[in-house]
């Protein structure tokens, strides 16, 4: 995607400071809103009076909201004006965060992270596309990471903060922090980014004929099972380590502290692994993930070996790097829609750890066995990578033939 000359060269540094800074702030609203129940699922638990294979739910809730929403407001969103979808989807997000907060009952609070997931994937698609838009195409790369390092420090920061402010005073507190960053979002992004009377726009139809690769279809699976594992051990962390590790709660925000330094270390890492081995990183990193998952139940027995344990699962983040990149690569001109569908990939992976781990809990295999389900899906997903290796071997051959 080449960046509009309208705004590139009209934008001066600071103005282009401040609108990723405003992009960044709503990345860093959903990466809070998104893995709070997880720090918090004891206390969620308690104040709704659930079990904690229905917080589980309640993430999964929130997941196949994104997996809806982010193909469907991308492609129904095609032909408006991203200013102003980017407004419309924070606008939005604002008031599904709300009503979480507000949820009274497990089900008002099922429905209402349903709700608050729609925006997700879109906005992030959205996102992306105006930080290139709005840099110079030597500094596209930089810009496109600044809105996604917004996701990278609620992890870091933001989710340990909601951890701490659900213990000392409600759970509730951290979906309405969240809610009054969406709506902080929306004014920056009204005050700093200005219509652009020369964006070229698509249509739902060249979008949706673009996206129908079968490799696509490859990437966005491989990201939906292969990356469940890391959302299965994360879900339950809190009960992993007050029911096996014996750690107090109070240590849960260090914890989700240290996952946060993983995910800002995978991050960087993926990065360097797709510059130097391209789709294979995916392949490299999925081995990685299996070995990670398989030695967490053995970490899961003592304090000092879960540091390092909980670093490593945060490092499979990574796996976010090397697909985002494929798809970029095989959708063609449907990079609005490939860049939502790819936060739907991985919050299908978010429906499905959770779920999967809930199961492994529930017929008695205890929270430590979330490791070993992570890994199973580690390796689904390893399998259909290899498949399309596979099929880009076989289709790259005729075409080498002719070359010759």
């Amino acid at each position: 995607m080449s960046p509009s000359p309208s705004l590139a060269s009209a934008l001066s540094p600071r103005q282009r400071t401040f609108i990723l800074l405003a992009l960044s702030l709503g990345g860093f609203a959903i990466g809070t809103s998104e893995f709070a129940s997880m720090g918090l699922m004891l206390e969620i638990s308690r104040g709704l009076s659930i079990t904690e294979a229905q917080v589980g739910h309640l993430i999964s809730a929130y997941a196949i909201g994104v997996v809806v929403g982010a193909p469907i407001l991308a492609f129904a969103g095609a032909s408006f004006t991203r200013r102003t979808l980017l407004l419309s989807l924070m606008g939005f997000y604002a008031v599904g965060n709300l009503a979480s907060a507000l949820a009274p009952t497990y089900h008002s609070m099922l429905l209402a992270r349903f709700v608050a997931g729609l925006p997700h994937g879109a906005y992030f698609g959205v996102a992306m596309l105006v930080a290139a838009s709005i840099s110079p195409p030597a500094q596209r790369g930089a810009a496109v990471s600044k809105v996604l390092l917004g996701l990278s420090i609620a992890i870091l920061v933001g989710n340990p903060l909601t951890t701490w402010l659900g213990q000392q005073m409600t759970w509730r507190m951290a979906f309405a922090l969240v809610s009054l960053l969406a709506l902080a979002t929306v004014v920056m992004v009204a005050r700093f980014l200005q219509p652009d009377p020369h964006e070229v726009r698509t249509t739902p139809m060249r979008e949706l004929r673009a996206f129908n690769r079968p490799q696509v279809w490859l990437a966005l699976a491989i990201g939906s099972i292969g990356f469940a594992g890391m959302f299965c051990v994360f879900t339950y962390l809190a009960p992993t380590l007050v029911n096996v590790t014996g750690v107090a709660e109070r240590w849960m925000p260090v914890a989700v502290g240290f996952f946060g330094i993983g995910a800002i270390i995978g991050n960087m890492a993926g990065g360097w692994l797709v510059d130097r081995l391209q789709f294979r990183a995916a392949g490299v990193l999925l081995l990685w993930s299996i070995v990670v998952l398989l030695l967490f139940p053995l970490a899961a027995h003592s304090a000092w070996a879960m540091v390092p344990a909980i670093v490593a699962v945060g490092t499979m983040g990574a796996l976010a790097v090397a697909l985002q990149t494929r798809l970029m690569d095989a959708a063609g001109d449907a990079q609005t829609l490939a860049a939502a569908s790819n936060h739907a990939a991985f919050n299908t992976a978010n429906a499905l750890g959770p779920w999967l781990g809930g199961m492994a809990i529930g017929a008695g295999y205890g929270h430590a066995s979330t490791g070993y389900v992570g890994a199973a899906t580690a390796a689904a997903g390893l399998l259909l990578w290899g498949i399309s290796i596979a099929l880009e071997r076989r289709d790259a051959g005729p075409l080498a033939a002719q070359c010759r």
